[in-house]
């Protein structure tokens, strides 16, 4: 019997695809056998929470002023009619910085000086007249009573011309007044007025500071009133936070600004810090310590945030090794490289410090040293 043409070629056909699929079995690798134990511990850095002590303060808004600081204003009318110095100049003791017309006061002082020389005539024309009623007294020829008359007219005039001596002097005094000179060695400020301006005893000419015996002004809430004392260290620091000079609480007011409710404390400045990087009239931010006290502090590395809270991870013994475990803290302000810890962690407890980008809650962790 013979076999048809078109079953021999399905055979063919059978044959050759099973044979393809044993090479392709042969081919194919066998799956790598699984790790026994689980996923292995992610090797971390850690430390431990220790307790150090932590300052408690509170920073507050102050004032940089010098002892050494002072308002120029004249003490009578005129017109300016020099300026010798400029904003910024240095200026020595008793050196002349602006003068006032002095002609008016020139002229009272002469006109004060012919009334003296008239009060000198009378004086000496009364003394050579008690001197004849003396001699004419003595040989009998006037009366006791005459003669007194001449020794009070002499006194009389006397003290008359004492007086016009004295407003003499007071007018050249006055004088002085239309040379505005520098109470001390210092820095001239901003100079408001110009030559020829008319100014009064209200008007501001300019400042004089020197930059030294400088003082911060700091003006406590009375809520701290049991707290603040003398000798409290005060750290100024710039508008950045970075420290300008270390000092205490030198001043404390012993009244209670009515306005504001604050009181007043003062805080003497390094003379060779102040020179350098304070000016006065500079406002700073003064952090007051009030207290230290022993409190658990985690490094910064350790912290990360999440949904704007704090966490770190903590490796937790267990049975069969340690686990990556999130825990939420409260944090104070940063310590050099560190962070006080308010709430969340105990003292002990070991913080991971590498990795945490790869830590998930839960995961095995191995702490290194």
């Amino acid at each position: 019997m013979k076999r048809s043409p078109f079953r021999r070629t399905v055979s063919v056909q059978l044959l050759f695809a099973s044979s393809l699929v044993i090479a392709l079995a042969g081919c194919k690798q066998a799956p790598p056998p699984q790790a026994a134990g689980g996923p292995q511990a992610m090797p971390v850095q850690v430390a431990a929470v220790s307790m150090s002590p932590v300052p408690a303060g509170d920073t507050y808004v102050s004032t940089i002023k010098s002892r050494h600081s002072a308002t120029m204003q004249p003490q009578i009318d005129g017109n300016i009619t020099r300026i010798l110095v400029k904003s910024g100049d240095s200026v020595k003791t008793g050196q002349l910085l602006m003068t006032i017309d002095p002609l008016k006061q020139q002229a009272t002082v002469e006109q004060q000086r012919g009334t003296e020389f008239q009060k000198k005539a009378v004086v000496d024309y009364n003394k050579i007249e008690e001197n004849r009623q003396k001699q004419l007294f003595e040989a009998g020829v006037i009366s006791r009573d005459a003669y007194d008359q001449a020794v009070q007219a002499l006194g009389n005039s006397t003290g008359d011309y004492n007086s016009a001596v004295q407003g003499t002097l007071t007018q050249q005094q006055q004088l002085a007044y239309y040379q505005i000179r520098a109470p001390f060695a210092g820095i001239i400020g901003d100079i408001p007025v110009h030559q020829g301006d008319y100014v009064s005893p209200t008007t501001l000419l300019t400042t004089v500071d020197e930059n030294a015996g400088l003082e911060a002004y700091i003006y406590i809430p009375t809520e701290r009133a049991a707290q603040v004392k003398l000798g409290l260290p005060v750290d100024l620091q710039d508008n950045s936070g970075n420290s300008i000079s270390k000092s205490t609480i030198s001043f404390l007011s012993p009244q209670v600004d009515n306005g504001t409710q604050t009181i007043l404390a003062k805080a003497e400045i390094p003379a060779a810090t102040g020179a350098k990087r304070l000016r006065t009239q500079q406002l700073v931010r003064a952090h007051i310590t009030w207290s230290s006290n022993p409190t658990p502090v985690v490094p910064v590395l350790a912290v990360t945030r999440i949904g704007g809270q704090t966490f770190v991870y903590v490796a937790t013994p267990g049975t069969n090794g340690y686990t990556a475990h999130l825990v939420a803290v409260t944090l104070g302000d940063t310590l050099g490289n560190n962070y006080p810890v308010l709430t969340g962690l105990h003292t002990g407890d070991k913080v991971i410090l590498s990795g945490l980008q790869f830590l998930q809650e839960g995961m095995p962790v191995k702490p290194l040293g």
